[in-house]
């Protein structure tokens, strides 16, 4: 098809997430995401997707995490960067029932965030 665009992967394995977890955090109002620079010489980018019972029952967990598959799908090829890892964490009563537009809007703002150039911390004394 010739398209330039990488391709979306999906995180399954338990160390995936973890990692991430280590790595840079950027929470928004509807979810967190987790991004990690995994550099092993892949182009893939990964996606990987959470909610924890505090989102709700079973029915709101799903609910929440199409969402979330949704706007990654629609957004992480283009913002996304090669050979990272992407981990959106729902949160509750918030990405179930926000607006779609606000939650895509959301991403692109967390992924720029994560991009964007990091200030040097200071030395503790």
């Amino acid at each position: 098809m010739g398209t330039d665009t990488p391709k979306l992967e999906v995180l399954r394995k338990r160390s995936d997430f973890l990692a991430a977890a280590r790595a840079r955090r950027q929470p928004v109002p509807s979810f967190l995401l987790q991004a990690r620079y995994r550099d092993d010489g892949s182009d893939l980018i990964r996606v990987g997707f959470t909610c924890s019972k505090k989102v709700g029952n079973a029915v709101a967990r799903n609910r929440a995490k199409r969402r979330l598959r949704e706007i990654a799908r629609l957004g992480l090829p283009e913002l996304g960067k090669p050979g990272w890892d992407y981990v959106l964490i729902g949160r509750a009563g918030a990405t179930a029932e926000r607006e779609f537009t606000a939650l895509q809007g959301e991403l692109a703002q967390a992924v720029r965030q994560i991009h964007a150039p990091r200030k040097p911390r200071k030395p503790q004394s």
